[in-house]
């Protein structure tokens, strides 16, 4: 059927409608049609498709670039006729045949110009099945008319079910086979007269004394067939009719009922002899103004109000209005000083005095003189008068309101003015510091870490936090050495892992040579009043207490990852540490939902992001469910305490190298395969059986056992003495990638999140006489420095790292390979640990080589994190653990060997 939409589409009628058919004008069809051509007439073969078919396909087209304009002239028309079936639009009726047939119908105005602008855009090819043959040719159908057949056609056949049949009792009007009904058609002409020459309703409100007058709804009615003829319902009814026809009154009638289905206070019409006329109290004028009237017109029925009584009022929520400016900025962020929250109401947008606010408040009816001039009043417009002041803000929501827009009251969102100093100080946070590079600093700052530095200057120095997230590599550290000189007040606590004390007091040293710096860790643990204290996020919980004693003039979380569990001890301590200033450094401030981000960001600005529960509701789950408007404004909201920079940003690392990431599938070798597909039946059999936790430890235990015989049957087997050789792909293509890249004299980062993996490697390139060495979670900071040493210096050309003990911190830009042996769920971890390469001071290209077993798990996690980032989204968030909710027919799919 797709195909089909690229030849020219005829509509032919049926009798009944639901019979038609659509003709496609197909080379390849089974059928013919005499088609209008310009020399006359000629057979062409087609495939016909009924209507109800055809519908959906059609309107598909109408978007379709490749379709004939035929067929997506066809699908407007489709959409059409879809809409009216939706809107219940659609009469019964009887076909020239005797059958039972539904119609599109009544039609108002906005429906009858619609139809007349399709007919007049039908292009020639899609009413090429002309009536008959003329004198002076073809003589082709009418294209108004036979657009009204084609949602005729529709109108029939949409209704049309078992289902119907069931709920009806009966097979006319509901069944797809004809019934003849010749009886009904003086009741379906009845009904269907006047299908084109109906009525519209429309009520004029007048009122002869605003101060205690009654309002009155006089019903006005407009000819679908002439809009410009409008009368009222008295004089239509008292025989002064300028030309609405003899079924006037029943279709006023039906149009009274149709419309106190949007307000109920019109019911009352119908019980008058004639409708003409309905007195209002003032609770019914403030239903219309506080809605009813909006759903009125949604239904075509417009009210129009006196016009001496205007509708111009409106409503702003003021923050901070007519308060001023802070004094000192740092103690109105970081406080308990609120700002006032209040409506403000103004007429034609000018701003109402406090006293025609109280007047607006104090009045007893929908009406109020304002200025010369009666005010319709909305009830909830006089609420927010009676009610204008909002709760009061903090320094820091204020600021958010400010950046965002809006504020949530009572659970909803709405806008907010804020006052000139806020927008001032909202401003304040996109114009960075103008500061140079600091006295002290032994370094030449690029482009984009002076911007940052500035950046970062201008957070502090108003009492902000913030967190510098750009990708490793790019020189967060030199950016924040250059923040302690420029500060200068007082000394800096750096949390890190432990891995990068020795990189923080190599670059302490080498870029700010003369200033303080003491490592916190071991068993010789001392604090100083100035420079640089470095420890790490081990010591820091332990002695948390100690350290929160102490003056900080700022403190660095780096790695800031390592605190994204809030309900961590490690986060828990880090926000029991006082400082003048808090900066975070990340790489990835969002490796796998955004309560990552909220750890990061409330522990630098704690409140700017409200409660955990709290951000849930009101931004993650909108936002990860797609909410781009939402999505807007926390980009906004955060946007100024985050800055992020990626090494493909233009101008950032114009000097880095080309990086070239290639996926290198492996087959299995037979004893892989064999106890691949034997671990599948055993263990899939028990999680059969299993439930709960039981059911979810299993599937861990599957798919890490996958993993490992994957990478080697001898990391599966636990083997004490194995032979490595011979038996895993992935080592065979792993020693031919070494051999070639020694043998260029390059140096490689082999990286595995098996420390078992990488000790059997290990054992195995020693055993082929290339020198390599292991970096593990239980590497002594001594020694990894000196491996890191040894490995930049040329030494060793091969470097076997743990995953997560390596895969941040560490720079290793002697390596121009990456080869990750097998696969993590998070691809940000795996970019994490090819940036220990590709950094600044890289000067090589860097190739990355992902290692995949085909046929296997890893195949199909590949694919999903090539693709994603869709499905692995879902997936990423719990890791391994996502998976053991799978259904087993999902995981046995997930897990077979192809």
């Amino acid at each position: 059927m797709t195909s089909l939409v690229r030849h020219a589409a005829v509509f032919e009628p049926g009798d009944p409608p639901r019979t038609g058919t659509m003709a496609f004008l197909d080379p390849e069809g089974d059928a013919f049609a005499t088609v209008a051509h310009e020399d006359g007439t000629r057979e062409v073969p087609v495939t016909r498709i009924p209507v109800a078919d055809a519908v959906s396909h059609l309107a598909r087209a109408r978007a379709d670039e490749s379709a004939h304009p035929a067929a997506r002239f066809w699908g407007a028309a489709a959409l059409v006729a879809l809409q009216l079936v939706t809107r219940g639009r659609i009469l019964p009726g009887v076909s020239k045949g005797d059958y039972d047939a539904w119609r599109a119908g009544p039609f108002d105005a906005a429906d009858a110009a619609r139809i007349r602008e399709l007919a007049d855009a039908m292009p020639a090819a899609a009413r090429a099945v002309p009536l008959s043959e003329g004198p002076d040719g073809p003589l082709l159908p009418d294209a108004e008319t036979l657009v009204r057949a084609f949602l005729d056609a529709v109108a029939d056949a949409m209704p049309r079910s078992p289902g119907a049949v069931r709920a009806t009792g009966t097979t006319a009007f509901a069944a797809v086979r004809p019934v003849k009904v010749p009886q009904l058609r003086p009741w379906a002409e009845e009904v269907s007269a006047g299908l084109d020459s109906g009525v519209r309703l429309s009520l004029r409100l007048e009122c002869d004394d605003p101060v205690g007058g009654e309002f009155r709804a006089v019903v006005q009615l407009h000819s679908l067939a002439d809009p410009s003829l409008v009368v009222d319902a008295a004089d239509l009814w008292e025989g002064r009719d300028p030309g609405f026809g003899a079924r006037a009154r029943i279709e006023t009638i039906i149009a009274v009922r149709r419309a106190a289905r949007s307000w109920a206070r019109l019911e009352r019409l119908l019980e008058s002899p004639v409708p003409d006329e309905l007195t209002l109290g003032d609770g019914d004028v403030e239903e219309l103004l506080a809605g009813a009237a909006t759903r009125l017109s949604a239904a075509g029925v417009d009210v129009h109000w006196p016009r001496s009584m205007v509708r111009g009022l409106s409503a702003r929520a003021m923050l901070g209005d007519d308060e001023p400016a802070p004094s000192d900025l740092p103690s109105y962020l970081g406080g308990d000083r609120l700002t006032s929250f209040n409506w403000q109401l103004a007429l034609g947008g000018q701003r109402l005095t406090a006293a025609e606010m109280d007047q607006l408040a104090e009045a007893h009816r929908p009406m109020v003189r304002l200025r010369d001039q009666w005010v319709l009043v909305d009830p909830d417009l006089a609420l927010k008068a009676r009610q204008r002041e909002l709760k009061p803000l903090t320094g820091l929501d204020a600021l958010g309101a400010a950046l965002t827009g809006t504020v949530e009251v009572d659970g909803e969102q709405i806008e907010v003015e804020p006052s000139a100093w806020l927008r001032e100080l909202r401003d304040r946070l996109a114009e960075p510091e103008e500061i140079g590079v600091p006295d002290g600093l032994a370094a030449t700052l690029r482009d984009y870490q002076l911007r940052g530095l500035r950046w970062l200057a201008r957070m502090t120095s108003l009492g902000l936090g913030a967190c510098l997230a750009d990708d490793m590599g790019l020189g967060k550290t030199i950016t924040l050495i250059a923040l302690h000189l420029h500060r200068a007040g007082g000394p800096t606590l750096v949390v890190c892992p432990a891995s990068l004390l020795g990189n923080w007091e190599r670059e302490i040293g080498r870029f700010a040579p003369g200033v303080p710096v003491r490592r916190y860790h071991g068993t010789n643990r001392d604090l100083s009043d100035e420079g640089f204290v470095l420890t790490t996020y081990g010591t820091m919980r332990l002695d948390a207490e100690k350290l929160a004693a102490h003056p900080w003039g700022m403190v660095v979380a780096d790695e800031a990852q390592h605190v994204k569990n809030p309900a961590s001890s490690t986060a828990k301590a880090l926000r029991e540490i006082p400082a003048a200033a808090r900066v975070a450094l990340t790489g990835t401030p969002v490796e796998n939902n955004l309560s990552e981000l909220w750890a990061i960001l409330d522990w630098t600005t704690p409140g700017l992001l409200g409660s955990l529960t709290r951000f849930r509701a009101r931004w993650a789950k909108p936002v990860e469910s797609g909410d781009g408007e939402t999505a807007g404004r926390l980009a906004r909201l955060v946007g100024p305490f985050l800055l992020r920079r990626r090494k493909s940003d233009p101008g950032i690392a114009p000097e880095l190298p080309p990086k070239t990431e290639t996926d290198r599938p492996v087959a299995l070798t037979t004893e892989q395969a064999g106890l691949y597909e034997a671990v599948v039946r055993e263990i899939m059999t028990q999680i059969e059986a299993a439930q709960g936790m039981a059911r979810r430890g299993l599937i861990v235990k599957l798919l890490t056992g996958l993993k490992q015989i994957c990478n080697h049957p001898a990391q599966y087997l636990h083997e004490t003495t194995p032979q490595l050789p011979g038996r895993s792909g992935k080592l065979e293509l792993l020693d031919e990638l070494l051999d070639t890249i020694t043998a260029e004299d390059g140096a490689v980062l082999v990286f595995t999140q098996y420390v078992a993996m990488a000790r059997l490697l290990e054992k195995h390139l020693a055993a082929r006489g290339v020198t390599n060495q292991l970096l593990h979670g239980g590497t002594p900071v001594a020694k990894r420095e000196e491996m890191v040493r040894r490995f930049q210096d040329g030494e060793v050309p091969v470097f076997l790292l743990s995953l997560k003990a390596a895969g941040t911190g560490l720079n290793l830009t002697r390596a121009d390979h990456v080869i990750h042996y097998d696969r993590w769920w998070n691809p940000a971890v795996e970019d994490q640990a090819t940036d220990r390469a590709y950094r600044i001071g890289q000067t090589r290209p860097v190739q990355v080589h992902r290692l995949i077993a085909e046929g296997t798990i890893e195949d199909r996690i590949a694919e999903m994190l090539a693709g994603k980032r869709s499905l692995a989204e879902a997936v990423l968030a719990g890791g391994e653990a996502a998976f053991t909710e799978l259904t087993d027919a999902e995981l046995a799919h997930l897990v077979e060997l192809r």
